[in-house]
């Protein structure tokens, strides 16, 4: 009962962390970049969330001490490159990995966490909603490391400012500094396969990361949608032999 109930808290907690990170993406410009602390604090909340051991043995034990280490390594690389200037984005490249490793391995977690559940509760919901989040938001974290690295990477066809990281210029800046809500829209029409035509990728790297996080939001949805219909099913039909069983 008590990992079911840090189980639940760990899938509230995620939620908030991404609603709050899209939330201060809808700030008005110039106060946007208070999503660096949401994302800075995204690999945290994994830990708390994701970092317990999924199933008993000795190797599920290693695989949840090496997901812990990813989960810190993430955090001191997006703090390394928030911190370093927008004109040596170098620091970027190490960020690409270490964040499409960690939540690509945190979907994995949260998919065995939701499978453990008995019943579809709100907090079962919640972690599942969650989950699609944080693979939007993290989608739009790396087209802006990718555009840092890369600048003319994406380009919006319908505005007249070429740069889709908008911000203080100059060698002092720091990539902090840097306005992504751009990228962060494109990552999510991107996730959604909507595809408005605005924002496009139009070098090999940018076109493949897209079509790499389109095709993640389509199986994260076919594995959790499958998940929950036949969790429900069978919670339907327990429910219905409980009544018959009452009656009777």
């Amino acid at each position: 009962m008590a990992r079911t109930n840090q189980r639940h808290l760990g899938y509230r907690l995620l939620l908030a962390n991404g609603l709050t990170v899209i939330g201060c993406l809808m700030l008005p410009q110039g106060m946007r970049q208070l999503s660096a602390l949401g994302y800075l604090a995204m690999p945290w909340v994994l830990l708390f969330s994701l970092g317990a051991r999924v199933e008993p043995g000795r190797w599920s034990r290693q695989r949840t001490r090496a997901y812990r280490l990813l989960a810190v390594l993430t955090f001191v690389s997006s703090l390394g490159w928030y911190l370093t200037s927008a004109q040596e984005s170098r620091a970027g490249l190490p960020l690409l990995v270490v964040w499409t490793l960690l939540v690509a391995w945190s979907c994995e977690r949260l998919i065995r966490n939701l499978a453990k559940e008995r019943a579809i509760s709100r907090d079962v919901l919640m972690g599942a909603l969650a989950g699609y989040l944080l693979v939007g938001l993290a989608a739009g974290l790396l087209f802006a490391v990718l555009e840092s690295l890369a600048p003319g990477s994406f380009v919006n066809s319908v505005a007249t400012d070429v740069s889709l990281l908008h911000g203080p210029a100059g060698p002092a800046a720091k990539l902090f500094s840097l306005d992504f809500v751009e990228l962060n829209y494109y990552a999510f029409i991107t996730l959604t396969t909507t595809g408005y035509g605005d924002i496009s990728p139009v070098t090999p790297q940018s076109q493949m990361l897209s079509v790499m996080v389109a095709v993640s939001g389509t199986i994260y949805l076919a594995l959790v949608m499958g998940l929950l219909i036949s969790r429900y099913t069978v919670q339907d039909a327990e429910e219905e032999i409980a009544e018959e069983l009452e009656d009777s």
